[in-house]
């Protein structure tokens, strides 16, 4: 194990983690520093066998998992075809239930939907990039606002207010914790309570900084927060921006760049590991609450975008590859070595999409069909698909376009989320928030 100290903003020192498994491999040759033209998204801009390795191999599950509570045979579900990525359409049998309703179109960019456990008013919480979030209650939108960032967030395209978590024990602590680019363009991981008097409105004095991470360019800010199954908070930080890579921070062990990170928030003092590296720009993930397996959606550079699953207790030292690869795919060499990383579960080349949106898992029970079921989009096309994960591949990767949108009026799919019930949500940077619900 390696372990560095850094000191960031105000003192704070950092503990940066590092499993021997991470290898680090030659870099890809790089491009200049440049702004890069993209999509309008917050979060993102806007060779099928797996590489040799650890890709997607079994690892024995560590003992959080087990601690959480999650069942060895969670995965279980009906007789699955054997692994494949080719895409079909939703077939009648799952798809010819479900619809897609439309509950609001009257947000400011919301970029996530989530839920605080154990709130005995089951409200649905929602992200407004401007700086905001808000919530649904009884499935209609409130007009009151729960904390107001508008003034300290950055406001360029992919930046401002984009990650919300609530600690497990919420109900009782009442604390959340917020992800957010500040005025100087800086990422931020702030810690709050909602105030003792009033559920709706949280205390800003109760404000804890747990760190500040320096963001040399406007974009590639990551944003997304979940507490894992081991009860710590996992976040998922961007590689610093421009493109390509300027940095080489995908695979420097010691920047906080390219991450995913995870928090004791509970100790005195969090510190950040590092948990994983080679990320590019990991707009949004996903803990299974069935499996505690984790599924995220990498945006890449110039041709494919990525998807990946990673079996519970076995994240710990592993280097998705940016900016050697691209995925499956050498970054800008004609070969390159990629049987150190772990490769993609299935990604798309560019003309398909351009900016993954990472998903969530499916565990309600209006769909049982759908049970275990992963969904995912992409921010410029618009389309929905899903598909199941096991550690030996992919099966059933559906279209959903025929089935929810025939019409093609979906766009600009920001993010996805999860209700207390294991309802799932699809959200439109244009203003709107859908609920994948029964016909």
């Amino acid at each position: 194990m390696f372990v560095a100290m850094r000191t960031g903003s105000g003192g704070l020192a950092v503990a940066i983690v590092i499993t021997t498994t991470m290898t680090a491999a030659a870099s890809a040759c790089g491009r200049d520093a440049r702004r890069e033209p993209r999509p309008e998204s917050p979060g993102p801009e806007a060779s099928v066998a797996a590489a040799p390795g650890d890709a997607g191999a079994a690892r024995p599950a560590d003992a959080s998992v087990a601690a959480a509570g999650i069942a060895p045979d969670a995965r279980a579900a009906p007789e699955l075809p054997p692994p494949s990525e080719e895409l079909s359409p939703a077939p009648e049998a799952a798809a010819g239930g479900a619809r897609l309703v439309e509950l609001t179109d009257a947000l400011s960019r919301p970029v996530l939907v989530t839920f605080a456990p154990g709130d005995p008013r089951r409200r649905l919480f929602v992200v407004e990039q401007v700086g905001r979030i808000r919530w649904f209650e009884d499935g209609k939108l409130a007009g009151g606002v729960m904390l107001d960032l508008s003034k300290q967030v950055s406001r360029d395209n992919e930046q401002g207010l984009l990650g919300l978590a609530f600690h497990p024990r919420f109900v009782e602590n009442r604390r959340l914790f917020v992800y957010y680019t500040d005025k100087r363009d800086d990422v931020r991981i702030v810690e709050y309570q909602v105030a003792a008097d009033d559920p709706d409105r949280v205390d800003v004095a109760s404000a804890r900084e747990l760190i500040k991470i320096d963001q040399p360019y406007a974009n590639h800010n990551g944003g997304h927060l979940q507490f894992g199954p081991d009860g710590k908070l996992y976040a998922g930080v961007g590689d610093g921006g421009a493109a390509g890579d300027p940095l080489k921070a995908g695979q420097d062990p010691a920047q906080l760049l390219a991450k995913l990170l995870r928090f004791d928030v509970d100790a005195a003092a969090p510190k950040a590991e590092i948990v994983a590296m080679g990320l590019r720009n990991p707009w949004r993930f996903d803990f299974d609450p069935a499996t505690g397996d984790l599924y995220i959606g990498d945006v890449g550079q110039n041709r494919w975008e990525m998807l990946y699953a990673v079996e519970a207790g076995t994240i710990d030292g592993r280097n998705f590859g940016w900016s050697v690869g691209e995925g499956r795919h050498c970054y800008e060499q004609k070969t390159c070595e990629l049987s150190a990383f772990t490769p993609p579960v299935t990604d798309y080349p560019h003309p398909d999409g351009c900016s993954v949106t990472g998903g969530v898992v499916y565990r309600g029970a209006a769909l049982p069909a759908l049970d275990g079921v992963y969904f995912y989009a992409d921010y410029c096309m618009g389309w929905i698909r899903s598909f199941r994960w096991r550690p030996d591949g992919i099966r059933q990767h559906w279209d959903w376009r025929p089935a929810l949108d025939p019409d093609a009026k979906l766009t600009r799919i920001s993010s996805f989320g999860r209700d207390a019930d294991g309802e799932i949500y699809v959200v439109s940077l244009g203003g709107s928030v859908y609920k994948l619900a029964a016909k």
